[in-house]
């Protein structure tokens, strides 16, 4: 008898692709202590405290070296606000000079920076004037980030301005359950239009000083599809939500962006009644998030017809405590993410969500989504199976899949 033979196939990514990993300030340093998260921590308005997180604002050398043990070629993290203007007009140059220490340890390891302005959280003095919902908000983030401009630009190789802004909005002003905590769609409509003209400020005052440079946000994009492709109802449901939640920050802010940065993590398919998704859920991260691989693919091919840019993916990853899901989770959307670049869409780059499992907003220190383990306890780092599985991918840039 015979049997089939299992063929691998072996997919080459373009040359110079970046691959990485990213973190955010908040989530991995510790003790950002003038930020409005850090306060609704210490008031109980998130039952959860970051407190030293993975204390990576004092071990990020041997953070960087495990990353590039790992044969990554690129790093994204975001630069904390409050530390660097923790009082209105007043900049702490000593932080600055922290974060300029840290692009250093970045470039002499030959690791690209992809550096974040704003991950969601704000100086304390800045919410206490009513935070994005403010008129005069675009007018404080343009003095910052002409100051991160004039103080670190030149080591900085991609910005991203604004993190995943529409999951501010929603959280923050619609949900209720991130800082500032209110229910006001008012409010939410200014804080969208506050976080457009911050982003289009600082594109110019970026493009100014460095003309070259390659400037976005990071959007967080997630796949809907009409749960039966024969409704009507559910046809134009899938189109609405992808618009307003995919497209609308995007569509204003399209003149002003030199890459398109995504963030990948949800599946949603759209039935015409309430609560209008109902997902088969095969496949469950830690969380319960239905992992599904080829919704990157349709997004990749969507927003490559729509916009003709380069396209950066930003985040992309799984809460999986026991390491048993990550491996397939980065192979699958690998495989579909190089099916799209074969088909056209010029993607250029791929960061796993996260270097390090850490202070995962809400949610506290339980999901781990980190290709390193982190103790919390010990700080001891201790990279994953998963991690040596993804580092084989960066070193040969290529991907072995079957």
């Amino acid at each position: 008898m015979l049997y089939p033979v299992k063929m691998t196939k072996i997919l080459e990514f373009p040359k110079n692709f970046l691959w990485g990993s990213a973190t955010s300030a908040h989530q991995v340093e510790g003790n950002n202590i003038h930020n409005d998260w850090w306060e609704a921590e210490q008031t109980g308005k998130i039952k959860h405290k970051s407190d030293r997180a993975c204390d990576h604002y004092n071990r990020y050398e041997q953070d960087f070296d495990l990353a590039k043990k790992l044969n990554q070629n690129a790093h994204r993290f975001s630069i904390e606000w409050s530390r660097i203007e923790p009082k209105q007009g007043e900049f702490d140059q000593k932080e600055i000079e922290h974060y300029r220490n840290i692009l250093l340890a970045l470039k002499k390891r030959n690791i690209k920076s992809v550096v974040t302005l704003w991950h969601w959280t704000n100086p304390v003095w800045f919410a206490e004037k009513g935070g994005w919902a403010n008129k005069k908000s675009s007018v404080y983030f343009e003095r910052y980030v002409k100051v991160i401009v004039k103080e670190l630009g030149d080591l900085i190789d991609f910005w991203v301005t604004l993190n995943e802004p529409m999951v501010h909005i929603c959280n923050g002003y619609l949900r209720g359950n991130f800082p500032p905590f209110q229910k006001n769609i008012f409010k939410a409509r200014k804080a969208f239009n506050n976080l457009i003209k911050a982003h289009q400020k600082s594109y110019r005052i970026i493009h100014t000083k460095y003309p070259e440079a390659k400037v976005s946000i990071a959007q967080l994009t997630n796949y809907f599809e009409p749960a039966r492709k024969w409704c009507p109802l559910e046809i134009f449901l899938a189109k609405l939500f992808r618009y307003i939640w995919n497209y609308w920050f995007l569509e204003k802010i399209k003149k002003e962006v030199d890459y398109i940065g995504v963030d990948y993590y949800f599946h949603h398919r759209m039935i015409f009644y309430p609560w209008f998704i109902k997902n088969l859920n095969e496949t469950t991260s830690d969380l319960g998030w239905e992992i599904y691989p080829k919704g990157i693919y349709y997004i990749l091919k969507e927003l490559h017809q729509k916009y003709q840019k380069p396209i950066y993916i930003l985040e992309n990853g799984v809460a999986d405590i026991e390491d048993k899901l990550r491996k397939n989770f980065i192979e699958n959307h690998l495989f579909w993410i190089h099916k799209a670049i074969q088909e056209g869409a010029d993607v250029r780059g791929y960061f796993y969500w996260s270097l390090m499992s850490n202070f995962e907003w809400g949610r506290g220190f339980k999901p781990r989504f980190g290709l390193i383990k982190i103790n919390h306890q010990t700080m001891e780092r201790k990279p994953r199976p998963s991690a040596f599985y993804y580092a084989q991918i960066c070193k040969e840039n290529r991907l072995w899949f079957g």
